[in-house]
């Protein structure tokens, strides 16, 4: 029994040893860059692709959220509905974050007073608000139909976390006696709407400024972890702005400082325990700052794309090495396939086909 039990493990190791050495990561030489919307009044950091529909969902910075069917995104006059003008008092909530379950959509603003928004057309309701000064929400995502999350600035000592469990009708605050205690000058990005990594149960929350760490969850928001990390800190523009995971085990993050947005040194990291400890990779080499990163999807996590305002860039091998593919500004980006990605910014909204 014994020696089957051995010969069974080994069967395994080599079956994983052999898949992962099979895969072979792509070599992409160029982007193509379709303009579905061109508005220059339009600024966006909150974009996603609605799982299992046709349509991609953005929110803009003066209160706006527009449609926009996939299947014809690269027309300009067709199956596009924006601006749809959210419905507000006196307030124009300006969205950094965008989320939803398989119901509805959520869009939180920055600022003071937070906004949380069930969003319906002609029926948006409020279904959060915190008038804390201090108050500034960065990112939400959902770990299933019931469950969600949002992150913030603190507005004491510990980074503002949000959920819900009763699929976005009600979220509440967690207590600070239940997170890590925010170092000074810590808080968090709302550059591109990834500050959150989710993989299952997994919660990974990537934190910017003068300090810049991970906080970690293992069961949907219930415990708390936080781990360090070597990237760039120190000032309230440095560090983390963007962090995703392909699974449990393998991550990715990048940031920098905005203002010096060609500094290479100490901007990108990665992990390969599950947020626990983080390298520095492809140091003093390009890309500079970046506001988001993305693993292309279904292909072993070895390739990424890297976006922000000063360009495009791609690797093919975890993030080890980058290749610059356009100067095309853009602040975030979202997935549909392993060759075709939605990304938004300032003035525009594009479609984006990546070629070997």
């Amino acid at each position: 029994m014994k020696k089957v039990f051995l010969l069974l493990i080994a069967m395994v190791v080599l079956f994983g040893f052999k898949e992962s050495h099979l895969f072979k990561s792509r070599k992409i030489n160029s982007v193509e860059i379709n303009t579905i919307i061109k508005d220059s009044l339009l600024n966006v950091r909150a974009l996603e692709i609605i799982e299992s529909t046709n349509f991609f969902v953005f929110l803009t910075s003066n209160g706006n959220m527009g449609v926009v069917s996939i299947e014809e995104s690269t027309k300009t006059d067709k199956n596009i509905t924006y601006p749809i003008k959210v419905k507000s008092d006196s307030i124009v909530p300006n969205f950094r974050a965008l989320a939803g379950n398989s119901k509805h959509g959520y869009g939180l603003s920055t600022g003071s007073p937070a906004l949380l928004y069930k969003l319906d057309i002609g029926k948006d309701t409020i279904v959060y608000q915190e008038n804390h000064p201090k108050a500034f929400y960065d990112s939400m995502d959902f770990w299933n139909d019931q469950e969600g999350i949002a992150i913030g600035d603190p507005t004491n000592d510990c980074i503002s976390v949000i959920i819900t469990r009763d699929g976005g009708e009600t979220w509440k605050k967690l207590p600070c006696d239940s997170l890590p205690k925010a170092k000074e000058g810590e808080a968090a990005f709302a550059a591109s709407d990834t500050n959150i990594a989710i993989v299952g149960d997994h919660t990974w929350v990537a934190t910017g400024g003068k300090s810049s760490r991970i906080l970690y969850s293992p069961n949907k928001g219930e415990t708390w972890e936080v781990y360090n990390t070597p990237i760039v800190q120190g000032l309230e523009t440095t560090g983390m702005y963007s962090i995703d995971f392909y699974d449990e085990l393998n991550g990715f993050a990048i940031g920098g400082d905005y203002t010096k947005p060609d500094d290479n040194a100490a901007n990108k990291i990665k992990t390969i325990d599950g947020g626990k400890t983080w390298d520095l990779v492809a140091q003093n080499e390009n890309p500079g700052y970046r506001s988001c990163v993305q693993y292309i999807p279904n292909r072993a996590g070895k390739e990424l794309i890297a976006i922000g305002f000063k360009g495009i860039d791609y690797s093919n091998d975890s993030g080890n090495s980058w290749k610059h593919l356009s100067d095309e500004g853009f602040y975030t980006i979202r997935f549909l396939n392993d060759s075709i990605a939605y990304a938004a910014g300032a003035g525009r909204i594009s479609k984006l086909i990546f070629r070997e």
